[in-house]
């Protein structure tokens, strides 16, 4: 798919192709190109045809998989990014792949995946104009999005993991050790993407400010964002790893007491299985065979070794 919109002054047009002669004939306009799953190599000519785009970067926007990254151009910038997709609301998350072209006259997005988002705010500018809007604020804009979507996401499992610490203490389970782990691995994979956007975000707006561009406090508000997001996430899987300790710690002690539990008991009946053994051996010349008192002589002397042992226990604190 390859849409065209055409923005100049408060008008937006949309079409195709044709929109590009009027946007050359117009120094004063702008134009947004969105493509989704065009021919590779058909877009890659036509973007360095019609942009003059950097082959090199035309072929990492197009590769399936590619961390963020961010590089200035004499007469444009490139920003590539990873969004949640749409169907992502929690750790157990997705990503698509965003590549923006931006420059005072054009905007190209290139996108792996269908982008909601996007397409909402293609369709604000078709029916509300372009006033007030150029290529470099609908970056900030889908760039504060992107931001807010992994917070968000962050900002949830910090109430679940309040939760989770609670039962782990009351009733510690399987269940709540393996959604841990699972929260430990998206932890992992996001703090590795949102540590690639503090990297990209904090060359973008030194651009800004470079440039001296007049969104540049809206780009130092979304690397402040980032930033943040980046140190929560670092936290989150330093609790969650703390938790996973404990709950470690947790079932080692439920473990060692059931063995101490069955070392007492051991230690208990294990002379009296000997003497049992001993006595129940069928010898005639035994010599306490014809006791008359010898079974409550031998149970007085089992119940005396019972009794002399969890004594012993109960000294050293085992019981």
């Amino acid at each position: 798919m390859m849409r065209f919109m055409l923005c100049h002054g408060d008008t937006t047009e949309v079409g195709g192709r044709e929109l590009l002669q009027q946007w050359q004939d117009k120094a004063d306009s702008w134009i947004w190109l969105d493509l989704y799953d065009e021919p590779a190599d058909a877009e890659a000519v036509f973007l360095g045809e019609q942009f003059a785009l950097d082959p090199g970067v035309i072929s990492e926007a197009q590769r399936s998989r590619h961390p963020p990254s961010f590089e200035v151009f004499k007469d444009y910038i490139y920003l590539l990014l990873k969004p949640l997709d749409a169907g992502s609301d929690s750790l157990d998350f997705n990503t698509l792949q965003l590549a923006m072209f931006a420059s005072d006259r054009f905007l190209v997005t290139r996108r792996s995946k269908e982008s909601p988002y996007l397409g909402k705010l293609w369709h604000s500018l078709v029916q509300d104009g372009c006033g007030g809007e150029s290529p470099l604020s609908l970056v900030a804009a889908m760039s504060r999005r992107v931001a807010q979507r992994y917070g968000k996401v962050l900002l949830d499992l910090e109430q679940r993991l309040d939760v989770i610490e609670d039962e782990l203490f009351d009733s510690p389970t399987d269940t709540l050790m393996k959604e841990l782990v699972g929260y430990n691995t998206g932890l992992r994979k996001m703090h590795r993407i949102l540590a690639y956007y503090v990297n990209v975000f904090g060359a973008l707006r030194q651009q800004m400010h470079k440039t001296g561009n007049n969104k540049h406090d809206e780009y130092d508000d979304i690397y402040a964002l980032i930033e943040r997001f980046s140190s929560l996430s670092a936290v989150y899987q330093s609790v969650i790893t703390d938790l996973i300790e404990a709950y470690i710690s947790l079932n080692g002690h439920r473990l060692n007491q059931i063995m101490k539990v069955l070392t007492i008991v051991t230690v208990i009946f294990v002379p009296l299985s000997l003497l049992v053994g001993i006595y129940g051996m069928n010898f005639v010349n035994m010599p306490e065979l014809k006791s008359s008192h010898g079974y409550y002589i031998l149970l007085g002397v089992m119940l005396a070794i019972a009794s002399v042992l969890l004594y012993i226990f109960r000294r050293m604190r085992w019981l």
